[in-house]
């Protein structure tokens, strides 16, 4: 760390061009309006193109047929992906059943998104459906505000189905958290809910005019289960117990995985420990680390400006001492705290109020109506008679919550009638994708698409090798921007150009480790070669019960990456 020789407060020179569009954005409303009127194209222009972001939207194009249409002399089939506020994931059958009939009828792909980030996203929205979609998730209560570009996103919660009070004690800290670090402009409202301008001038008491100096992701983490993968966020709070109540969290800052191919000066880090506070100080110091990281965080360079640079360049110190000062705490040590999984408890799973919960495997969380699995069509079904509530899981899966002994039976048929219960292997269950092509701007490399038929020759690696019944955490990204969460892999892709990835290795099962590169820009078949090497000796030569990543470390196969700003790239 930067303890010793702390750098700058503050990094002088150029702004980037994202602080000139968000200071002259007039809180964030730019010409969208006028925009959505614009019938020349599919698109939205200048500035509004990034603006719409802040919305909980991302202008996007098929990539697929973007080369056809371009000898037609057509624009890109310009379409929206809206991603909803979702704290915790928590969602009620009334509200899935009115995004589920909005996707069939207004996208182009007709297919919802679980993603990691616990919430839902619609693909292939145009632009004269963009209105209605966001004045539909209005109607039930829902919202896409700030799930996406400089501000605090989507909160994530431990889907924990079995201790329910302590879950629910800890849900509502997500919600307290993200409603609190919302932004405070109208401008959402006037646009999309056609409510008025009210005659009062704008103030963001939180994210400031020109709101954070990159993206910002919070949790809630409920130990044992880091199923959120707190080392990929800016600001995590691990709830506390005693004798099952919530008493307080320990708080961890400056977690991230996004790099740049080749750029040093980026590097996936896991979060520090800043110490325990009580509850009643929650709100305050979220607050505190959120406006020390507006007001230091790096301008000039958004490759470079994320929290995890703040705390290496300032000193985690600094930034504690600081944090301390805003929000009028002095932390308490780090109370004890273990985790022991981040995976999911697929099937029924009985909770402490009597209740059951089914934890349903959705591949890469694509919802969608396939030749024999109508995966969509069973959860809309299952929504029509379930009284509890779904929850989404930061694994990309689905539970489905509360549901009493005398509805199980009714459940898990409709389930297996539609395939969502079909038998998956440990390792498919490990394996997570992002989206990736063909509709993310920023894919180099194939991965949702990809990772179904890679899992099956990996599931064959391991079956020759005997050890068929274990699993490797496996995550595969299109690009370096981390989505997909393949730097706290044991076994990671990240993709470097169309079929080439760059294969790391040696995290481990339970998130709390950064891999690292162990090959670089190679094909698949060249992935598979050194995965088959590696699986051979891992079961050859492990410990009792020792997973593959920490295997790796021990072997010597890769060194650990212990100190992230200086040793990634090693």
């Amino acid at each position: 760390m930067n303890d010793k020789h702390p750098g700058p407060l503050v990094v002088e020179g150029k702004l980037v061009d994202a602080e000139r569009l968000k200071k002259e954005s007039n809180y964030l409303r730019g010409t969208i309006a006028r925009d959505l009127h614009d019938g020349l194209t599919g698109g939205f222009n200048g500035d509004n193109f990034l603006l719409i972001r802040f919305h909980g939207m991302y202008q996007q194009d098929d990539r697929d047929i973007r080369a056809e249409r371009a000898e037609q002399k057509l624009e890109p089939r310009h379409a929206m992906m809206l991603r909803c506020r979702l704290p915790g994931g928590i969602i009620t059958p009334q509200q899935w059943l009115a995004i589920d009939t909005f996707a069939t009828a207004n996208t182009l792909y007709g297919s919802i998104r679980l993603t990691n980030r616990q919430t839902f996203q619609f693909h292939g929205i145009l632009k004269k459906n963009v209105k209605p979609a966001h004045q539909m998730l209005h109607e039930v209560g829902l919202d896409s505000l700030a799930t996406a570009n400089d501000v605090n996103r989507n909160v994530l919660c431990t889907s924990n189905p079995i201790e329910s009070k302590l879950h629910q004690e800890a849900y509502e800290w997500a919600k307290k958290l993200s409603e609190h670090l919302l932004p405070q402009t109208r401008a959402y409202a006037e646009i999309w809910l056609d409510q008025e301008k009210v005659a009062t001038t704008d103030q963001e008491p939180i994210l400031g005019a020109t709101y954070l100096p990159r993206k910002f992701k919070t949790t809630v983490v409920v130990p044992p289960h880091n199923d959120v993968d707190l080392h990929a966020n800016d600001m995590n709070f691990i709830a506390i117990a005693e004798k099952g109540k919530l008493v307080g969290f320990n708080l961890l800052v400056g977690g991230g995985l996004s790099i740049d191919h080749g750029n040093k000066a980026t590097y996936a880090r896991t979060a520090s420990e800043f110490g325990f506070l009580p509850l009643d100080k929650t709100l305050a110091v979220a607050e505190a680390v959120v406006t020390t990281q507006r007001d230091w965080g790096n301008r000039t360079d958004r490759k470079n400006a994320k929290t995890k640079y703040t705390l290496e360049r300032v000193g985690v110190d600094i930034f504690k001492a600081e944090v301390e000062k805003r929000a009028g705490i002095k932390f308490a040590p780090i109370r004890p705290y273990t985790f022991t999984t981040r995976g999911e408890r697929f099937g029924w799973v009985k909770g402490i109020d009597k209740k059951w919960h089914l934890t349903l495997f959705i591949e890469n969380g694509r919802l969608l109506d396939y030749p024999g699995r109508a995966l969509k069509s069973g959860i809309a079904e299952i929504a029509r008679i379930h009284h509890g509530d779904f929850r989404l899981t930061a694994n990309q899966n689905l539970i489905i919550a509360g549901v009493p002994e005398s509805g199980k039976s009714t459940i898990e048929a409709i389930a297996r009638a539609h395939g969502l219960m079909d038998t998956v292997s440990a390792q498919r269950e490990n394996s997570m994708a992002c989206v990736s092509f063909p509709t993310c701007p920023l894919a180099m490399a194939e991965a949702e698409r990809f990772l179904p038929d890679f899992v099956t020759r990996v599931e064959n690696i391991m079956t020759q090798h005997g050890v068929g019944d274990e699993h490797i955490v496996l995550r595969v990204t299109g690009c370096p921007n981390g989505c997909g969460r393949a730097l706290l892999a044991e076994i990671g892709l990240v993709g470097k150009a169309p079929g080439r990835y760059n294969l790391y290795i040696g995290g481990n099962r339970i998130g709390t480790r950064i891999p690292r590169m162990y090959r670089e820009n190679i094909n698949e078949e060249e992935i598979l070669a050194d995965i088959d090497q590696l699986v051979a000796r891992w079961a050859q030569e492990r410990d009792a019960d020792e997973g593959f990543g920490d295997f790796s470390i021990r072997a010597g196969v890769v060194k650990p990456v212990l100190d992230p700003a200086h040793d990634f790239w090693e």
